[in-house]
């Protein structure tokens, strides 16, 4: 219970003058500013912005030459053929490109690699696909920023290449027609942070405009925010309007695939909030990918067939579940090499491999293993001589800028500050780790590997009320980048409980003065011992609603305690 150090930023001036202008409670003021939105007009598009207050697409420099070649392969009837990846970001990004080329009047074919099989990207054999296919334009979504050899080879041969992506590029651009990738240097786009979605939908965006077809944009929004929470983009600027819109759509879906899917994830007729793409949609779709199975994931949404949607629906339901069980194992293994050998109290990046682990599951519990050991942690699988990794980081550490210092050990790589993938040969693991190594012992102090709870502001249980809760309403939705407000209450007394739920949650009824809140601490049954009925605390928490008979019921739900 005190092993986590409590950050609690001082309400200062800029805090008081938004609570002010804004006539908002002084603690959602405070938690407004440490998201650095103390401008009163960044803080009113955060709080009331809507998908219309998006940047023009043709700020991306070379969208112009993108949607030019476009126009001219619609036209002239070319076969177009979209490139994606096996992820959820990458399979919607597939199908949104698709239907919006088709909408169009243009020729389209698409073909997206297996991961167990192919990996990921577009590597340079991949032109064979291109020439059977008889495509002259292939455009690649969430993918292609590293595509150099590829991109040569198809300019050699006469084919366009137009790429949209999210991912940092290499040293060198590819030789493509146009490149669409906000984080290149000089793109021209003000949103680095958009997950391959919403790179596909500006495309979509201007083709439709110029169209005059602008009306269908919102169609759209389903799939984006779909995609851009189980990419764990950042939910600020433009990802976090695409998302809000998204969720909105989602509550009345159109085309069988999307209506199945969300009939199998228990979502039918409901609000559908970003937990639940989160943890229900999301794993869903991605599992098909990570189990080999990609095309189920197309083709559900391509699918007119209300009985063929279903099936598939239920079968991405069972290979979930499969999924799950294969990450269950995996963690136990991987976290018993940790703790019996000491691995996380020896060095600041844990490494590990074993040729029993599946490659399409080891992110997730690369993702676990963060959290469990608060560094960050990159995941082996062995086969045919090489070692399929991925990484997941925590917030203080870039994994991407750590293999660009090893690259020199790596086949191939790419990814996100907090989320790579990588390629080497097994026997450049060791020196890969020893590079590794220290490049994290350089880079990461003992107090960044020190747990923190970094808490918005103070607030007293009497000052919770509609207005309050009125207000962080609009701080939704939350994800990466926009946390839940982090509330902390000083002086609590423990009026009922604790009582210990399933051997692992904690809960229980909470008072200060004369209001009561149900608090709940879930995975910390291991606080009960210190916690006693009319024991006083200090409490760290976020709200969380849940509804029942039709009514929404408000909840505590505990970060922290201390007595």
């Amino acid at each position: 219970m005190d092993e986590v150090r409590w950050e609690i930023p001082e309400i200062g001036e800029p805090a008081r003058t938004m609570a002010s202008e804004f006539r908002i409670p002084l603690p959602l003021a405070q938690a407004l500013v440490n998201r650095k939105l103390s401008d009163a007009a960044a803080a009113h598009k955060f709080l009331h912005g809507t998908a219309a207050d998006t940047f023009d697409p043709f700020l991306f420099k070379d969208m112009e030459a993108a949607v030019l070649r476009l126009e001219r392969a619609i036209a002239g009837r070319e076969k177009i053929l979209i490139f994606g990846d096996y992820d959820v970001d990458g399979v919607l990004s597939t199908v949104m490109l698709h239907k919006a080329l088709t909408a169009l009047g243009g020729e389209v074919d698409y073909f997206i690699p297996e991961r167990l099989k192919d990996g990921y990207g577009i590597k340079e054999e991949h032109l064979d696909v291109v020439l059977a296919r008889g495509a002259r334009l292939v455009i690649s979504v969430d993918c292609g920023i590293r595509a150099g050899a590829f991109a040569a080879k198809a300019r050699a041969a006469g084919i366009d290449f137009i790429i949209t992506d999210h991912h940092r590029p290499d040293t060198t651009l590819p030789d493509a027609l146009a490149i669409l990738d906000p984080v290149v240097d000089g793109s021209g786009y003000p949103e680095r942070g958009m997950a391959g979605v919403g790179v596909t939908f500006k495309l979509i965006q201007a083709l439709l405009e110029r169209g005059g077809r602008s009306k269908d944009l919102r169609h759209y929004l389903k799939l984006v925010a779909i995609g851009t929470i189980s990419d764990i983009a950042p939910l600020l600027g433009e990802n976090r309007l695409f998302v809000r819109q998204g969720l909105k759509e989602l509550e009345s879906p159109s085309g069988p695939g999307l209506t199945s899917l969300l009939d199998v994830c228990g979502l039918a007729g409901k609000r559908v909030t970003e937990g639940d793409v989160g943890f229900r949609i999301g794993p869903r779709l991605n599992a098909a990918g990570r189990m080999g199975r990609t095309e189920l994931a197309v083709r559900l949404f391509f699918s007119d067939s209300v009985e063929e949607t279903r099936e598939i629906a239920r079968h991405l339901d069972e290979l979930n579940v499969k999924r799950q069980q294969t990450e269950e194992a995996i963690f136990r293994q991987a976290e018993e090499k940790v703790r019996s050998r000491g691995l996380d109290g020896r060095y600041r990046i844990l490494i590990l491999g074993s040729e029993d682990w599946h490659r399409g599951v080891v992110g997730i519990v690369a993702s676990r293993l963060k959290e469990a050991f608060h560094r960050p942690v990159i995941l082996f699988s062995y086969e045919d001589g090489k070692a399929f990794g991925s990484g997941r980081s925590i917030a203080e550490y870039s994994l991407i800028d750590c293999l660009e210092t090893c690259r020199g050990h790596v086949l191939a790589f790419g990814g996100h500050t907090y989320a790579i993938g990588c390629t080497l040969r097994r026997e450049d693991l060791p020196a890969f780790k020893k590079a590794a190594n220290a490049d994290a012992e350089a880079r990461i102090t003992d107090d960044l590997l020190r747990r923190r709870l970094r808490i918005d502001a103070e607030v007293a249980f009497r000052d919770i009320d509609r207005t309050f809760l009125g207000v962080h309403s609009l701080f939704a939705p939350f994800g990466v980048g926009n946390p839940r407000p982090v509330l902390a209450t000083r002086g609590v007394e423990i009026a009922a409980g604790p009582q210990v739920l399933k051997g692992k949650h904690l809960k229980m009824w909470l008072r200060q003065e004369e209001k009561t809140f149900e608090a709940v601490a879930w995975d910390r049954a291991d606080w009960a011992p210190r916690l006693a009925k009319g024991g006083l605390v200090d409490i760290a928490y976020t709200f969380l609603f849940s509804s029942f008979n039709g009514e929404s019921r408000l909840q505590l739900s505990l970060e922290g305690i201390r007595t």
